[in-house]
């Protein structure tokens, strides 16, 4: 029988949730300087993005039966989304045992990462391990299978360390419109055969949802500074804020152009699983690619003679056959990032040319 207290804390976890949602609308209108109208528009999108991902990872994922689920998507934008790539998530508890299998499909680089840190809705603060497609064992179809675990197991395996909390998967593919999709199943070997429910539980699992939607807008909307540069190629420590991956190599820019400018990003890239450009608004999420190139990957980049390669970022298409359109926004965010890079990439080099003079 419930107590009036634990129905008490139920409906202020819940009303603090809601209340976390509200606070959306006033931190985007209250943003210094101005969010660009597209921004602001984008932004409360983002708002039932990040709801969606907290109900999903929080408030009904379980521990015991933990699903795979899509948290990033087209309509699905938040955290550093990107067009080639599909991310699943789901929560795991250090002391149990699970068996991981999948397909392959086309990707060109697929991955599981385990992240620890507090399980109370703050973002993991560190790496686990990754497990990714250089150490699993296909069979002829593509088929993979492995543990995790808080003990070694035969054949491929993470070790589950005390303060893991979940497992994120992560598929590149070249060519989204025709590859075919990697999949994924995740199972508990000991999960108990009914589901518990009280009180007490589903408030810890709303009031987590509601840290990490806060956690997420703690930091956003992002502006970078100066404009028009890329910063310094740097690899992800195993002591990372949030769920970046602890195989690859990142960097990120700005840009802010008029119409009749574009932003030419010259660089080279190291022998790599995948790397990718992607242009993203102020709270980290892609512009509209389904509609017009405002991302480019590897596979798709023309390259130089020597190998090198030369990316134009400008509303206008100048003629270049590495275009990435701006959507018309005149300001946003720039982020690459290279999977299994055989080293850390050099820093791109950054010029703003007038479009109708075209690129030399």
């Amino acid at each position: 029988m419930t107590t009036e207290p634990a129905q008490a804390e139920l409906s202020q976890a819940f009303s603090a949730l809601l209340d976390e949602v509200r606070a959306v609308e006033r931190k985007m209108l209250d943003a210094q300087p101005p969010l660009d109208e597209p921004d602001l528009l984008d932004g409360y999108r983002l708002t039932f993005s990040l709801l969606r991902v907290a109900v999903d990872a929080y408030v009904w994922n379980e521990k015991e039966r933990p699903r795979l689920v899509d948290v990033i998507a087209p309509f699905l934008k938040w955290g550093g989304d990107n067009s080639d790539a599909y991310y699943q998530l789901a929560p795991i508890d250090p002391t149990r045992t699970y068996r991981v299998s999948g397909n392959r499909g086309d990707a060109v680089y697929l991955s599981m990462t385990v992240y620890g840190g507090p399980d109370d809705g703050h973002y993991s603060d560190r790496i686990v391990g990754t497990l990714n497609d250089r150490s699993l064992n296909f069979d002829a179809d593509g088929n993979f299978e492995f543990t995790l675990s808080p003990t070694p197991t035969d054949g491929p395996g993470l070790i589950l360390e005390p303060d893991a909390v979940f497992a994120l998967t992560r598929d590149y593919v070249n060519h989204r419109a025709t590859d075919r999709r990697p999949v994924w199943t995740i199972e508990a070997l000991d999960a108990p055969q009914r589901r518990s429910e009280d009180r007490a539980d589903l408030t810890r699992r709303l009031k987590a949802a509601r840290t990490w939607l806060a956690e997420q807008l703690s930091f956003l909307p992002t502006r970078l500074e100066p404009p028009n540069e890329i910063h310094e190629p740097y690899p992800v420590p195993s002591q990372t804020y949030g769920w970046a991956a602890g195989d690859a190599a990142y960097a990120m820019g700005a840009f802010d152009l008029r119409p009749d400018q574009a932003l030419v990003i010259e660089g080279t890239s190291p022998d790599c699983a995948f790397w990718n450009l992607c242009l993203w608004n102020s709270f980290l999420h892609t512009f509209d690619f389904r509609s017009e190139r405002t991302t480019i990957n590897g596979a798709e980049v023309t390259y130089e003679a020597d190998g090198s390669w030369r990316i134009v970022i400008g509303e206008r298409d100048p003629g270049h056959p590495n275009w990435v359109s701006t959507a018309g926004r005149p300001r946003g965010l720039i982020w690459l990032r290279w999977f299994l890079p055989a080293a850390t990439p050099s820093q791109p080099v950054c010029r703003v040319i007038a479009v109708d003079d075209g690129v030399a």
